[in-house]
């Protein structure tokens, strides 16, 4: 990420997951990231289909790759801008950042996991939910988890940013609704790389306890910056919450003759 004005100089921080952090920070998190997620990277559902084309999920990753166009023309005056500050939502201000962050990114790597995410989990829970249901719960997941990470560090002044709450939400409905289902999966062991159908329970529950051991360990970091584990958890939680009832608002399915 480069600043807009003056010479190409590399920002002194970069922003990963949720927070504004320095290089050493997210270096690290980026190396757990790979050790982690990367080493299991989604790719589709092999169990079913969606019956209708996702074209929300598709404008949310249409969206996503706007605003991080918009990010490294504008530089990090840009990101401060539209980045949740806990300590301002807390007083009362720059309440529309809670939903203008959940679509910013912090670099190429981080945009693009997130992407891959949304694309392999984000498809069956909307043909579950239909469409205005799914962009709804979508936004909703995003806010929850925006507060969880608030909630953990209220009086906090550095820029929050990221969709991984959101999209955290949209697992957590998934495994709610097709647990049994069957993922493939790129697996990524060292110089080795395979395919592998993985279940859905396994690889989100996995994920969801890798994130919430690493809240537990990331507390003392809350202030300084680091990914917003935090924000991964609550998102996970209210998308499994509410999956069920979002999922009454599908449109009845419709068949030939009728």
């Amino acid at each position: 990420m480069y600043s807009r004005h003056g010479p190409r100089q590399p920002v002194d921080r970069y922003s990963f997951g949720f927070g504004l952090v320095s290089n050493r920070i997210a270096k690290q998190a980026y190396s757990t990231f790979c050790e982690t997620a990367m080493t299991m990277i989604p790719l589709t559902d092999t169990s079913r289909r969606p019956a209708h084309y996702p074209a929300m999920t598709t404008a949310i990753i249409l969206m996503n790759v706007l605003v991080f166009v918009l990010e490294i023309m504008g530089g990090e005056s840009f990101v401060r801008q539209w980045s949740v500050i806990p300590a301002n939502i807390v007083s009362g201000k720059n309440w529309l950042t809670i939903i203008s962050a959940m679509f910013m990114h912090g670099g190429w790597m981080h945009i693009i996991g997130n992407m891959v995410f949304l694309h392999a989990f984000g498809p069956e829970v909307e043909d579950a939910m239909g469409r205005l249901p799914y962009l709804t719960f979508y936004l909703l997941s995003g806010i929850a988890a925006t507060l969880a990470q608030i909630l953990i560090a209220p009086f906090s002044h550095v820029p929050n940013l990221g969709a991984s709450g959101a999209i955290a939400g949209v697992m957590g409905a998934f495994l709610i609704t097709y647990p049994r289902d069957r993922i493939r999966v790129l697996l990524v062991i060292f110089i080795f790389v395979r395919t592998a159908m993985i279940p859905a329970s396994l690889l989100i529950g996995l994920w969801f306890i890798i994130q919430l051991f690493s809240q537990i360990g990331a507390v003392a970091d809350v202030q300084s910056g680091g990914v917003a584990y935090a924000a991964h958890v609550g998102g996970f939680i209210f998308g499994a919450l509410s999956a069920r009832f979002f999922e009454r608002f599908a449109p009845a399915p419709t068949w030939a003759g009728d």
